[in-house]
């Protein structure tokens, strides 16, 4: 097997399997402007799989915004016994919503919380489009991880709130069905390093509040991740650790990455401006070692942690509170 797909960065996560894919599965969602269709990708084999939900980000790519994208994740993690679940959310560009006058567009960040709860409300329904699935998935073992507005997503999932005060609606998004979120690059606090282009574009950025966020969290963030569009302060993509309740958050910094980690939002993708599949191996292999942990209860988090200051190259840091 070619092993450049399969990379772990030297972790110990075992062989990879072959995998499969089944795309669009299509759902009928009252209320919502298009039809919601979904990616599933799993391995051929195996029984008992978990499951991981995976939000897009916002990105202007024509399709890697989509259930079409983040294969070098993707992949790896159906290769290594988890099955994955795509949706395209209603901003990504290839359904071309973002400009029309919607409710919440352009970002639609409450259809995408709302996107992931349609998913899990109708688990059986998205799993039984792939034959002889169902029976190999454990649906108790759910997970859900995401990158840029996708790490927005999660936070929500996992409790965080946009207090936006003209908003009346439900603030509380959390689902107590996913055991544990991972939030890649997110969006971060409001404060005064805040930049005036986010807060004219995406006003509701502006609202985030982390203290709710109760929920297992793995946060991931990149230490050259800066972007002063959003904020001028490094700090603001890991904010999702530091400003929320402790006990169960983990910080993982990725030493020398960007918005992109290398390349985590697709093969050869142009949009990354740190291409470096070496990083992206490391974070996709250190994922799969936490969701090992938060859903199978296996000791890979713990293992991949001591491993990291005795690799050839110091790929990221860990931190817990």
């Amino acid at each position: 097997m070619n092993t450049a797909y399969a990379d772990a960065f030297g972790l110990p996560v075992g062989d990879p399997t072959p995998i499969l894919s089944w795309s669009p599965v299509v759902l009928d969602v009252p209320d919502r402007p298009v039809q919601l269709e979904v990616k599933v990708t799993a391995p051929a084999t195996g029984v008992g799989l978990p499951v991981v939900v995976f939000s897009h980000g916002h990105g202007a790519a024509n399709f890697l915004s989509s259930l079409r994208g983040y294969g070098p994740l993707v992949d790896f993690w159906a290769a290594h016994g988890f099955v994955v679940v795509q949706p395209t959310h209603l901003d990504s560009t290839v359904l071309g919503l973002r400009e029309q006058a919607l409710p919440d567009a352009p970002l639609f960040w409450r259809d995408r919380a709302l996107d992931v709860h349609v998913i899990l409300d109708r688990l059986p329904e998205v799993l039984s489009a792939v034959p002889g699935l169902p029976e190999r998935v454990d649906t108790s073992r759910i997970a859900a991880v995401g990158h840029s507005l996708g790490g927005h997503t999660v936070s929500l999932l996992m409790g965080m709130q946009v207090l936006e005060p003209q908003d009346p609606r439900e603030k509380d998004l959390s689902d107590p069905r996913l055991k544990a979120g991972v939030v890649i690059g997110a969006p971060g606090v409001a404060d005064e390093h805040f930049g005036p282009w986010a807060a004219e574009h995406y006003p509701s950025l502006r609202y985030l509040n982390f203290a709710t966020m109760t929920g297992t969290t793995l946060v991931v963030a990149g230490d050259e991740d800066l972007n002063p569009n959003f904020s001028s302060r490094l700090s603001y993509r890991w904010d999702a650790y530091t400003h929320s309740p402790g006990g169960n958050k983990t910080l993982l910094t990725m030493l020398g990455a960007g918005h992109l980690f290398g390349g985590i939002s697709g093969y050869d993708a142009a949009e990354t401006s740190d291409e470096n599949p070496a990083r992206v191996a490391a974070l996709r292999a250190l994922v799969l070692s936490y969701l090992r942990s938060q859903l199978l209860g296996d000791r890979s988090w713990e293992t991949a942690v001591n491993l990291l200051p005795s690799l050839p190259i110091l790929a990221a840091t860990v931190e817990a509170k």
